[in-house]
């Protein structure tokens, strides 16, 4: 796919996914703060979302809860929109899902959405410790949690439905929530096409079957009552710095993190320190290469160049940047040289 971006303008709406990156010598309470003011400054750059993650038992990210930490963004912040990316249905049961995020709307109307997805989250012992029965990852199954959700919502279980029959409803109701379905392959994207929802596909997680799953969901689209032609986002690990040198030492220790869970070995984001002296064996280093491949780092103009790239080869709708920066400084950084690059216009205090 090759779908062109008209010279000088921007290839697509930016947004931010903010992981709270609990970096090496770092408090997770201190991520959080440090979460809520990247969320104040995307929104004074003028990103379009910010979106936080569910991660359990994860060293690396300080966000386990993410309608709790929704709740405290929206009270710092005025005019961002603020959503999930995402809520990990296979954790939560879709009534409680559907209260929460129908508060978060009533506090912040037009503000909030809901980005679910069916990853666990976690190791198996942490799946087994937030007390999900079975297996309840397979396509079938996360589709129906995502109807429940979004009868829940509308209040739109059809008669003969034991929630219609018995009339339970969530209060307060938010027929009006955006709901997204999140995924890095198909079984998010074919729940996305069936039910006619919008589709996150998460390129910064595996960026080979993200861009198979947005072909299978333009495919299969159906259109629905909210939503009458595909609409993609897609996520996208960004690294920008004044020069390619700083921007590529920036982006390694993610590489390294991410290569220690794969070994079994969770741990926080490592300093840029710490990355450049680790002794990597050939097939260690050959995976950071890997990893880094589907990363967008670099100078500002190299950074415009990537995501022009990966919006001609994906045609999206919308760019979510993420990052695993250790340093905040540097973090906060990246996201303002990107907000600068594409003439991204601040709100004006």
């Amino acid at each position: 796919m090759d779908r062109t971006t008209p010279s000088g303008s921007n290839p697509a709406p930016l947004s931010v996914l903010d992981l709270t990156v609990v970096g090496e010598g770092i408090e997770p309470a201190v991520a959080l703060c440090q979460t809520t003011a990247l969320a104040q400054a995307a929104e004074r750059w003028g990103y379009r979302r910010f979106w936080v993650a569910e991660h359990h038992s994860f060293p690396a990210s300080g966000s386990p809860a993410p309608a709790v930490l929704l709740a405290h963004l929206g009270n710092a912040t005025s005019t961002i929109r603020l959503g999930s990316g995402g809520v990990m249905l296979t954790n939560h049961v879709p009534l409680v899902v559907a209260e929460q995020f129908g508060v978060l709307n009533a506090f912040h109307p037009g503000r909030i959405d809901l980005g679910v997805g069916r990853n666990p989250g976690g190791l198996p012992a942490v799946a087994q410790a937030l007390r999900r029965a079975g297996d309840d990852t397979q396509s079938e199954d996360f589709r129906a949690l995502v109807e429940e959700v979004l009868g829940f919502c509308r209040d739109g279980f059809p008669e003969g439905h034991p929630y219609h029959r018995d009339h339970v409803h969530v209060v307060p109701r938010a027929p009006e929530l955006p709901v997204w379905t999140l995924g890095s392959g198909t079984t998010g994207a074919e729940t996305a096409a069936r039910l006619g929802l919008p589709f996150a596909a998460a390129f910064h997680i595996n960026s080979a079957q993200a861009l198979r799953a947005i072909d299978l969901y333009r495919d299969n689209f159906r259109p629905s009552e909210t939503l009458s032609a595909p609409h993609v986002m897609v996520s996208v690990n960004v690294t920008c710095a004044p020069s390619e040198a700083e921007a590529l030492r920036l982006a390694r220790p993610g590489a390294l993190m991410m290569m220690r869970a794969r070994q079994g070995k969770q741990s926080a984001v490592p300093a840029a320190d710490t990355a450049e002296k680790y002794p990597y064996t050939p097939d260690e280093r050959e995976f950071v290469d890997g990893w880094l491949g589907a990363v967008v780092h670099g100078t500002p103009d190299t950074v415009r160049t990537g995501l022009t790239d990966l919006h001609k080869r994906t045609g999206a709708d919308e760019l979510m940047l993420t990052t695993m920066i250790h340093d905040y400084e540097a973090r906060e950084r990246s996201y303002a040289l990107v907000a600068r690059e594409f003439g991204l216009f601040p709100r004006q205090d």
